[in-house]
């Protein structure tokens, strides 16, 4: 069985991690895996939006595989955590809208990777948790960093500080959720949404992506200068005019990434 699943639908690719007997724990193969096909994902115009889960019931990921860690020498840990930290970065740089259809448990790195995404679905049972410090260390894939930016400073400690576990309710009352959905229903919301959005123009995902994630970074003053260079990229743009001729012609638009 292989450890990460690429299964390519229209417009969309499903990402699934694939090892439910140690609640989808990130090992090296598997981070490595996963970079390999986010490498291609960036090159490729048949994919519009990634969804990302884990397989079974029970987990999108439990973060990193312990087992593998306490073999490790400090170089490999070193070496773990830059692999595990430029993986997360790749994804939440992808172009493309990637949605976390979180099935189960998320923790530690398995929170982070659902946090590098862009929208995040959870089963109504999920968990989630940045629970390093009660294990001697800090999150190290984004974690600080994406979850502050995300529901706030003081939240982002208090998660931190106390390693303490969050149900999907606490953690969409957090900010940290677009959705929770009932038991079963995960995949098909997630692939509801997914395909929502694989119904607009690519070209202006991508610069609408790039205009709300570097412009939330910076001042507002340069936040508005990034929008409109993001605008003005689409002005000679084939998908722009089609969007005006199908809004004018009453018919659905064909967006060909042009």
């Amino acid at each position: 069985m292989k450890l990460v699943e690429w299964e390519r639908r229209e417009g969309i690719s499903v990402i699934t991690i694939c090892r439910p007997e140690v609640y989808n724990a990130l090992n090296f193969p598997i981070l490595q895996e996963l970079s390999r096909i986010t490498e291609e994902l960036i090159h490729s115009k048949a994919t519009r939006v990634v969804v990302i889960t884990g397989a079974g019931d029970k987990a999108f990921s439990a973060g990193a595989d312990l087992k593998e860690r306490r073999g490790f020498t400090e170089d490999q840990v070193r070496r773990y955590i830059y692999t595990i930290r430029e993986c997360f970065n790749r994804i939440a740089h992808l172009s493309k809208p990637v949605i976390a259809a979180v099935n189960g448990v998320a923790l530690g790195g398995g929170m982070e990777l659902a946090l590098a995404c862009d929208l995040r679905i959870a089963d109504e049972h999920a968990v989630f948790g940045l629970t390093e410090t009660s294990l001697g260390i800090i999150p190290g894939a984004g974690g600080t960093q994406r979850l502050a930016r995300l529901v706030g400073k003081a939240k982002a400690k208090e998660m931190i500080f106390t390693a303490r576990r969050l149900t999907a309710e606490e953690a969409m009352d957090m900010g940290m959720l677009n959705q929770v959905v009932q038991e079963g229903a995960l995949m098909e919301e997630a692939m509801k949404l997914a395909s929502m959005i694989n119904e607009n123009a690519p070209l202006a995902l991508a610069q609408a992506k790039y205009a709300i994630d570097y412009g939330a970074e910076t001042d507002l003053v340069t936040g508005l200068a990034l929008e409109t260079k993001a605008y003005e990229t689409l002005i000679p743009t084939k998908d722009r005019l089609e969007g005006l001729d199908a809004f004018k012609e009453k018919r659905k638009p064909i967006y060909l990434g042009e």
